[in-house]
């Protein structure tokens, strides 16, 4: 069996390579593609989960919606189960899908991502795609997070992105854009 196998080797190995090449085997499959399907991630309350996140958003081509909120706001107590609620009913996935995540910022260990993102009011929605925070279409006014209406048109939206397009290019007369 052994020696089989070593003679087998031997004699690809005297073939040339574009004989070799010539029958590879390519593998596709014929089931049909399946729509894609929003994600529900826990609360975040560290910055390593958030970049994990937000590296799982890229690596799909998903974009991750992210609320901002604390355990002491009352609106997002009300805005957060509204956008959950819109996530699992499958808004967005006929446009290509969205992941969810919820930042705690009351969490003592979450550095300052806030900062970094320009969070300066609290809730406020924030778009992800290919590790970009979508600072155009960042929501911060509660009285269009508690919209069911425009948190359904916001989030079709960001999930029409999937990988195309960034927070830039639009600010510099579209120099950027194709």
């Amino acid at each position: 069996m052994v020696v089989a196998a070593l003679a087998r080797t031997r004699f690809v190995a005297t073939l040339p390579r574009s004989y070799i090449q010539n029958f590879t085997r390519s593998y596709t499959s014929t089931a049909p593609k399946k729509a894609a399907k929003n994600r529900l991630y826990n609360s975040v309350r560290y910055e390593h989960e958030f970049e994990t996140l937000n590296l799982l958003s890229s690596s799909s081509r998903i974009p991750l919606i992210t609320l901002w909120s604390a355990s002491w706001c009352p609106s997002c107590k009300v805005i957060a189960p509204l956008l959950k609620e819109l996530i699992n009913e499958g808004v967005g996935e006929a446009q290509g899908g969205v992941s969810y995540a919820e930042i705690e910022l009351d969490s003592p260990t979450l550095g300052e991502l806030a900062l970094r993102y320009q969070v300066n009011s609290l809730p406020t929605l924030l778009a992800f795609d290919r590790q970009e925070a979508q600072l155009e279409t960042k929501v911060h006014k509660v009285d269009d997070m508690k919209n069911r209406q425009f948190l359904i048109n916001w989030i079709e939206t960001e999930a029409k992105r999937h990988g195309e397009g960034g927070a830039g290019g639009s600010s510099l007369f579209n120099l950027f854009r194709s």
